[in-house]
């Protein structure tokens, strides 16, 4: 199975818990007049529509390049988180206003059976975050990784939903406010949340490079091709779930431009069968002024390709 097709299958299953979720809390919150529970269950079914943009980010991004797009469509999903981001801040914002609401609509304590739908929606979402974010850096998905922060904050909610409600319970009198106050609190949760998960995916958008070991691993690979005497500039860009590296490789100035040419070849083959997660490789060739014959002393082999 391809990641592109394992995270679509994770987008879909999460959709329909987060659906199964966000009705049964809903619906149990109204009946049992929790604000808090009705709250989160407004946040689970928010988070249907977020894993239903993370499934259409995977989906147009695994389409091949074309004329118009030569990269790919890779930055597609890098967009379906971004606009996870933004859902989650509208979504913080709107729950906060709601729990508000419903605290004047429902002046009667809630029922001890609201618990019981927040109590499974934190191990339902625990075990879905966990996995969400593991195999979304596994595949390097910034998608996936934001729906999994989103299952995350789905944890703090429903025990922050559930803490207000337990108080309230404990003893409606001294903590009659406490529900309500749950409520709000999850809705500030949440928008804290969206904003960083926005300033993640524009991080991506804003072309960052890798770690410097990441980039370190590139040009030894790049370097340990024969014939490759250098390697003077090195940068990347992240395009989906996979990184484009482009790269000027020195070589000895007395080969022919089919030699070069071959060893380009060689150096852009062994990164992208060794480096896994890079997508292609651009080489631009330059010729090593230091280099006597093709024998001769490179400039230089040390992966930062200084001198």
């Amino acid at each position: 199975m391809t990641p592109e097709l394992a995270g679509r299958r994770i987008a879909i299953t999460s959709m329909l818990v987060s659906a199964g979720l966000g009705t049964a809390k809903i619906v149990i919150g109204l009946h049992a007049s929790s604000t808090a529970t009705v709250s989160d269950g407004i946040e689970s079914a928010g988070d249907v529509l977020a894993s239903g943009l993370v499934l259409l980010g995977l989906i147009m991004a695994a389409k091949p390049p074309d004329a118009e797009h030569p990269y790919g469509h890779g930055r597609l999903e890098t967009l379906s988180a971004l606009a996870v981001g933004m859902l989650l801040f509208a979504t913080g914002v709107l729950i906060a206003f709601e729990s508000v609401h419903l605290s004047h609509a429902s002046p009667q304590p809630p029922a001890a059976y609201a618990i019981w739908p927040l109590i499974a929606s934190i191990v339902i979402k625990l075990i879905l975050s966990t996995f969400k974010r593991i195999y979304g850096r596994r595949i390097q998905s910034s998608g996936l990784i934001a729906d999994g922060w989103n299952d995350t904050v789905d944890v703090l909610s429903g025990s922050t939903a559930l803490l207000g409600l337990g108080l309230t319970l404990i003893n409606p009198e001294k903590f009659a406010a406490a529900d309500n106050i749950g409520g709000s609190a999850v809705g500030v949760i949440v928008l804290f949340l969206g904003i960083r998960v926005v300033r993640d995916t524009v991080v991506d958008l804003m072309d960052t490079m890798p770690e410097p070991a990441a980039m370190d691993r590139i040009r030894r690979v790049g370097l340990s091709v024969p014939g490759a005497l250098g390697i003077e500039k090195c940068f990347a860009r992240k395009t989906g779930l996979k990184w484009h590296v482009d790269l000027h490789l020195e070589v000895d100035p007395a080969m022919s431009v089919y030699e070069s040419h071959e060893i380009a070849t060689a150096v852009k083959e062994k990164i992208r069968s060794e480096v896994d997660w890079v997508a292609d490789v651009l080489v631009h060739v330059e010729p090593n002024t230091l280099a006597t014959t093709s024998q001769g002393p490179p400039r230089s082999n040390r992966p930062n390709g200084k001198s």
